[in-house]
């Protein structure tokens, strides 16, 4: 019998993944992961990971696995919270998801796993794991799950061959309606059980309040830029190399105040991210204001009207070379290197066709079709058909 390690989340899919496997087998061992009890950056007075733990509780029970919670609050603390503060106080988005399974779930959490004698850490993800072998070698593939409309294999995209190797994804087969039916029948508390919304690790939190304990307020402006400004009109890029037209591409638009009017007032650059539309509080405009742009050293916002304004759009992006990350090293581009794929800027956003260029010192991404609210800090991945085989942070 080989033996895994569950992350019982408290949710209804990490319940039916340990169920699954218990069904399958394997000796299974329940484990809850305790990420916060900072009281210092007050959250709510809701306390979801108290709830969560007691229910992660009552289903090991009712599948008569070994239970115990592990406290990693202090290596999350370091790893996603203060990272996660420090994105955005440069004026960056982080995406605290992606690297909270990077650094925790399949770093620390697997450690401590492995050190119980488990051959294989599993999750509650929609995705599914499968195997080829490569000039002898065995290669994972991490591919989307079978939920078209739950598939988190973006939240993944940045496992390691070693990470994959020890992972187990048991309900990636499967929908979520199917999830629910099975823990139904096997009477579950979690079976009704809402999905948890908001950061992995604190559950009911609101951002801007959560960042306000953090980084402190400051008065700043708010500037419309007309959708007709020439920072828009069509550049000649006749004779530029491929290298150049895409760097002309994915650049920052340098906007400055005198471009546009003052609209408003905010508290806080750092608080905002592209693509925004709630929380400006500025009435009075045909249609609604969505931000373009950030400035955290001038403290500025820019923004403009309507979903469609040019300022939200770009044809590609670019990552630096040592953010570029292939869960399939064995079709890494090299310089000069080009690839067709479909790609992703968000979670959830449907997959979008584009072709990647590495380059000595960065690669881009360049989109067949320009795209909404490219937003730096947040992860670019990338797939050949339903596998994801790299991804990247947005520079």
């Amino acid at each position: 019998m080989k033996r895994v390690v569950v992350g019982l989340s408290g949710g209804v899919d990490s319940s039916v993944a340990a169920y699954l496997l218990q069904q399958q087998g394997y000796e299974v061992i329940g484990l809850f992961m305790k990420n916060w009890h900072d009281d210092s950056v007050t959250i709510s007075n809701e306390c979801p990971w108290l709830e969560d733990s007691n229910d992660a509780l009552l289903v090991a029970e009712k599948l008569g696995i070994p239970f115990q919670t592990v406290d990693l609050s202090v290596e999350y603390q370091e790893k996603i919270v203060d990272y996660m503060f420090n994105e955005y106080e440069k004026g960056r988005t982080p995406n605290p998801d992606v690297l909270c399974n990077r650094e925790i779930k399949f770093e620390v959490f697997m450690k401590i796993a492995l050190s119980l004698g488990a051959d294989y850490v599993a999750t509650g993800h929609y995705c599914q794991k499968s195997e080829i072998k490569v000039n002898g070698e065995t290669v994972y593939q991490l591919k989307a799950g079978a939920d078209t409309n739950k598939d988190q294999s973006y939240f993944l995209c940045q496992l390691s061959q070693e990470q994959l190797a020890k992972s187990l994804f048991p309900i990636g087969e499967l929908t979520k309606p199917e999830v629910r039916e099975i823990a139904a029948q096997m009477e579950l508390i979690t079976a009704e059980k809402k999905d948890s919304q908001g950061l992995c690790f604190i559950g009911k939190v609101r951002l801007p309040e959560f960042l306000q304990q953090k980084l402190q307020p400051k008065d700043g402006i708010i500037i419309q830029i007309d959708k007709n400004d020439p920072v828009y009109s069509a550049e000649n890029h006749v004779g530029l190399s491929v290298e150049a037209d895409l760097k002309s591409a994915a650049r920052k638009i340098p906007y400055t105040p005198q471009m546009g009017k003052i609209v408003g007032k905010h508290q806080g650059a750092h608080y905002f991210t592209i693509g925004q539309r709630k929380g400006l509080n500025v009435g009075g405009t045909t249609d609604p204001l969505f931000i373009i742009a950030t400035n955290v050293e001038t403290n500025t916002i820019y923004t403009g009207l309507s979903s469609q304004h040019p300022g939200l759009f770009k044809k590609a992006l670019r990552i630096e070379k040592e953010e570029v990350h292939w869960i399939r090293k064995d079709l890494a581009l090299a310089n000069g290197g080009t690839m067709e794929v479909m790609a992703r800027i968000r979670y959830r956003q449907p997959l979008q066709r584009a072709t990647l260029y590495q380059f000595e010192n960065e690669m881009y991404v360049d989109f067949n079709e320009p795209q909404s609210a490219i937003t730096e800090g947040q992860f670019a991945a990338w797939y050949l058909g339903d596998e994801l085989v790299g991804s990247g942070v947005i520079s």
